[in-house]
């Protein structure tokens, strides 16, 4: 069982996200082109952007939604093509400049970026829906459910997000990033089970009147996430 605590991985995330890979993931969340590993991992955020998207409704006209670990915005640009207002929070100062850079001008009313934590999600109003795609993947069982349950606290419709599943292949992966040198490493994935999730949850008052719905797993290459969603009973 993993034993980094929440605060430990948030703070190596922001200096990730803000100094070591900030070049490299405004490339990879672009049109630029890039080499066969990250192409794979390209289109797997594609394709798990698409599905969580379709969990949501077609027309988000007068509805709120948080992008919780929002990155460079591209899922915060969809939400408010819809018609949605969007809450688009993340660690790093960094990716937020490229997301208000590429911001298309026709919606830009519509998105807000803020630098912040989306453990305190509350401290941002509240929201029909919450949208956490790849933003819980680096951190174990027990923070991923009290995460979702602090969405939960200000949210009353949906929460759909992704985890990284325990699966054999993964675990390989895992387990060969830990061979590069430390400055070359991204913050640690935490593989974790869709039936830990579902125990973990059970235990957070604020998720006892959600239910878990839909499940769906992206294996694109070198990306690996499954898309899970909560909905308010």
């Amino acid at each position: 069982m993993s034993a980094v605590t929440y605060g430990t991985r948030r703070a190596e995330l922001e200096t990730y996200f803000d100094r070591t890979a900030a070049q490299a993931w405004e490339k990879l969340t672009s049109d630029a082109p890039v080499g066969r590993i990250r192409a794979t991992v390209r289109a797997g955020r594609d394709s798990m952007r698409a599905t969580l998207l379709g969990w949501l409704p077609q027309d988000l006209s007068g509805r709120r939604v948080l992008d919780a670990g929002c990155g460079t915005g591209a899922f915060s640009v969809e939400a408010a093509r819809r018609g949605a207002d969007v809450v688009a929070v993340d660690l790093s100062g960094t990716l937020l400049a490229t997301a208000r850079d590429r911001l298309p001008a026709d919606i830009a009313s519509r998105i807000t970026f803020r630098v912040g934590d989306m453990r305190e999600a509350a401290s941002f109003g509240r929201f029909d829906h919450v949208v956490a795609m790849d933003s819980l993947i680096h951190y174990p069982s027990r923070e991923i459910a009290a995460v979702l349950a602090a969405f939960a606290d200000c949210t009353t419709r949906s929460i759909v997000y992704t985890i990284a599943p325990r699966t054999p292949s993964l675990s390989v992966m895992h387990a060969v990033g830990r061979l590069f040198p430390r400055g070359d490493r991204a913050p640690a994935i935490e593989p974790v089970s869709s039936a830990t999730i579902s125990a973990r949850l059970a235990d957070q008052p604020s998720l006892s009147g959600w239910g878990e719905c839909r499940s769906f797993r992206v294996n694109t290459g070198f990306y690996k996430s499954q898309a899970q969603e909560l909905v308010r009973a």
